[in-house]
């Protein structure tokens, strides 16, 4: 399937982002990148939130989607995962579709040099507070 201008990240310049917010900005960045001569691509936001927490070496990457966390095979939330136990939950198939890519942000942040990355459902109300602000969290943290 053709899906016109999608890109694969290849690199992450962070002078600008780095620039906004030493001047005190909360820099917003959208999915899209581009090439040499100057054409925009559209990029995955997961994988692109992956490559940036990771080259800015931020100390969390936290995903927000719409399901509590990474689920072991039974069902049950697993509160904490290091990067390895991750690989081998994609590889053996009980990480599958959506949650693919969000996991696979996760590792590239990590990889990348982010301190520790979480996938919490954003459906909750005060979601990153009970994340951040309890002992268990809400989602799952994973390590590397």
């Amino acid at each position: 399937m053709d899906l016109g201008f999608v890109g694969e990240i290849e690199a992450i310049d962070t002078g600008l982002i780095r620039t906004l917010e030493n001047s005190g900005y909360i820099p917003v960045v959208a999915p899209i990148g581009s090439d040499l001569e100057g054409q925009s691509y559209n990029l995955n936001a997961d994988h692109l939130a992956g490559h940036l927490a990771g080259a800015l070496r931020a100390e969390k990457l936290i995903v927000l989607t719409d399901v509590e966390g990474i689920k072991n095979r039974e069902g049950k939330l697993a509160a904490s995962l290091r990067a390895r136990q991750l690989k081998k939950a994609i590889a053996d198939g009980w990480i599958s579709e959506g949650m693919i890519p969000k996991t696979q942000a996760c590792l590239q942040a990590l990889e990348g040099g982010a301190g520790k990355t979480h996938i919490i459902d954003g459906r909750v109300a005060h979601a990153l507070l009970l994340e951040l602000f309890t002992d268990l969290g809400i989602g799952t943290e994973i390590l590397r």
